[in-house]
């Protein structure tokens, strides 16, 4: 059934087949439905993997987007739980 919010059904079934969260699944596809899908794909990929983050900067991030119980998780589990958000 199409929701109204998404504007590119078939690119957010792809993406969350995939294993991508609703949100970014969702940002995604309404991105591309609104913009074109070359111009999305360009602007991707400048951010240094978060493999190369300090703790801290992790820490900081997972608190921005409101990861539950990230004080608590070491450096791998905080990237985890950043990618699967």
């Amino acid at each position: 059934m199409p929701r109204a919010q998404i504007k590119n059904e078939k690119t957010y079934q792809k993406l969350r087949d995939k294993g991508e969260s609703k949100e970014k699944a969702a940002r995604i596809a309404n991105a591309q439905a609104k913009e074109g899908e070359s111009t999305v794909g360009r602007r991707g990929g400048k951010s240094p993997s978060y493999d190369d983050w300090s703790k801290d900067d992790l820490l900081k991030r997972a608190r921005e987007i409101g990861i539950k119980g990230r004080s608590s998780m070491n450096k791998s589990e905080l990237v985890k739980a950043l990618r699967d958000h």
